[in-house]
């Protein structure tokens, strides 16, 4: 077997496997995609919008998975401070515990329990695939907010950073997150 052929066929079994795992606490992998999500974005990036683009979902399986997850109290939609015409999401604290309690934990172990260099070798080459596959399809990126040529760090006006792009002040745990916004530098 070729090395592509094999290696995506390796990630596409780690894939089901994941998505097996994604049934958790009585939530499809959908759903736990979008709770991920949202425990991982920033304040501009958490939107029915930004959701649907970095899943790759349509816009009615979003607005499908962001009411069951409303039903089941972990996610509340609110209107954006910033733009009255859109929707904020963020997770109630029954969300974020359950962030915390995350199916894919496991994998997290399996993967750190790797030699270093291993670790590093498996997620660049997956970063560069992705990256590649989003491009090929015209979608953005994404990325964490503090590896943008916008982010500014140690910012004067009194937060600790700030975004360039935006012009809005940026927490220390805030910059740590993923951005829709994010270029790289």
């Amino acid at each position: 077997m070729n090395k592509p052929r094999q290696f995506i066929s390796l990630l596409s079994r780690i894939s089901r496997l994941v998505n097996h795992d994604g049934h958790a606490e009585g939530l499809k992998p959908a759903q736990w995609d979008a709770l991920r999500y949202l425990a991982q974005a920033n304040r501009f990036s958490r939107s029915p919008g930004a959701l649907t683009s970095y899943l790759g979902a349509t816009k009615g399986t979003i607005s499908q998975t962001l009411m069951s997850l409303e039903k089941k109290g972990f996610v509340v939609k609110t209107q954006d401070l910033h733009d009255k015409r859109s929707v904020a999401l963020e997770l109630t604290t029954a969300g974020k515990n359950l962030a915390k309690e995350d199916a894919l934990q496991p994998f997290q172990k399996i993967l750190s329990d790797l030699p270093a260099n291993d670790q590093k070798d498996i997620t660049t080459a997956l970063e560069k695939l992705l990256l590649a596959k989003l491009r090929s399809d015209g979608n953005k990126p994404f990325g964490i907010c503090n590896t943008c040529r916008h982010f500014r760090k140690n910012n004067p006006s009194g937060s600790p950073h700030f975004c360039d792009l935006l012009k809005e002040p940026l927490s220390d745990a805030g910059s740590e997150k993923i951005c829709i916004e994010q270029a790289a530098i």
